[in-house]
Parts: structure tokens; sequence; C-alpha cells
């Protein structure tokens, strides 16, 4: 009999939400798969994104080895989370076990997680569009959270996304209702940025929402506010727009 105590902790509601800004702030991710040729598993760097019902999006080129690794087998993993200062093991980070799923430009879903990749990739304009580039997104299956010494999670792939009917809705209408929201609420912004940081700071912009948050980028930097608890169903962009401001304290 196995009297061991688990080294996991029970899922709650902070470690869901600790394991969705990991992943929905990052700017890029190791990415493993496996090796068509040898059957070892193969790391790289790729930027990341995520699409609106929160699923991990990549852009990558047709000639690469993980590519071809993911056309083969469509099993991936990702780890999102950055080392700071002293041990690199004390920093929050997250790994995702997913199903990759490849999205050329005749999918509808292209046009949507293109103009949402480039507002946080804005480089990536320079090859975005070449032939041998192509989307895939990675849904989640199952991840892995450890948030420090002593804070390990499992958390199933569902805890990762939005799912969310209005999705669809927020976005067809994105790039007006962030006209529209710092219209109305030309501080928004500064508000967020200097509660998730401490202090303001200049050039920041919105780069992405969705139903359960917004994501910021300056520079190289992204910050990630997400809503608590996410918004639920919405009838149009006027009531989007009112729960945004409500949710900002």
């Amino acid at each position: 009999m196995n009297d061991k105590p688990s080294v996991l902790r029970e899922t709650d509601d902070e470690a869901r939400k600790q394991a969705r800004i990991l992943l929905r702030a990052a700017r890029y991710a190791a990415m493993a798969v496996i090796d068509p040729e040898t059957g070892f598993p193969s790391v790289s760097r790729v930027l990341t994104g995520t699409d609106i019902d929160g699923v991990p999006v990549i852009l990558v080129s047709g000639l690469s080895a993980h590519t071809k690794a993911l056309a083969r087998d469509p099993r991936a993993s990702l780890l999102f989370g950055e080392p700071g200062k002293g041990d690199p093991l004390a920093h929050p980070r997250l790994s995702v076990q997913c199903n990759a799923e490849r999205v050329d430009r005749e999918n509808r879903l292209h046009g949507r997680i293109r103009s949402r990749f480039l507002a946080r990739h804005p480089k990536a304009k320079l090859y975005a569009d070449f032939a041998d580039f192509c989307f895939f997104r990675l849904i989640p299956l199952t991840a892995s959270l450890n948030g420090g010494f002593g804070k390990a999670y499992v958390l199933p792939g569902n805890d990762l996304m939005i799912l969310s009917t209005a999705s669809e809705m927020i976005a067809e209408q994105a790039d007006a209702i962030v006209r529209e929201l710092l219209a109305h609420y030309p501080c928004i912004i500064t508000t967020i940025v200097e509660r998730l940081r401490g202090s303001g700071g200049k050039n920041w912009r919105i780069c992405g929402l969705d139903m359960a948050g917004i994501d910021l980028i300056r520079g190289d930097e992204t910050l990630r506010w997400e809503f608590d608890p996410p918004l639920s169903e919405l009838q149009g962009t006027h009531t989007y727009i009112s729960k945004i401001a409500y949710s900002i304290p």
C-alpha cells in the first residue's frame, strides 16, 4: 500500500488563472515534437499567439523540422514561462500537451488567426504570407502547472480554453471594439498596466481581446489582464465594452 502523499495540489481557480495567464501572455514557447526519422523528441522555440477561444497558435515554415514532424504526428508539447532572477526552477511554468491542427489559407479561421497573430508579432508580417508558411492551432489536451516550490497542478485542456458562443462576435468586431473602448475609456490601458505592474508606462497598446481578458503589448513586453470571472454571454458590442470597464477596478 502506498501511503506517500501526492505532490499534486487540488486544482483551484487561482491555479487555473495562473495557467491561463502564463499561456496567453507568452510571446514564445519551447515546443517538443516527435522526430519522424528517429522517433526521438525534438525541441525548438516558436512564436506563439492565441486564437479567440484561447487555443495557442504558431506560425511556422514548411521547411522547418518541427513542421514536417507535425505533418507526420500531430502530438506536441509546449512549455510556457520565463525564469527571472535566482533559481530558474522557482519561477512558474506551464507544460501543455496538444494536438496540432494545420490552418491553411483556405480555412475560414485563417484570416482571424493571422490578424491576431500579427497584432502580437508585427515583424512576422515580413514572412507570414510566404507560400511555405502556415499556421497551426495547438488544441490543449492536458496541462501541468508548476507555480513554484510545492505548487504543482494538473489541468484538463478545457481549463485553458475560452468556451463562449460570443467569441465569434468579438473576433469579427475586434478592431471596432478597441476603438470604441478607447474612445469611451481613454485611460483604460494605463489603468490595466498600473494594476499589473504597480506603475504605469507609455506606448502600451491593446493587441488582442476575447471573452476572458485583454492582451497588451509594448515592444517585446506583453501583459495579460484576465477578467475575473470571464465575461458571460453578450448581446452586442456595447454590453461587451461596458462589462470590460466594469471588470477593471
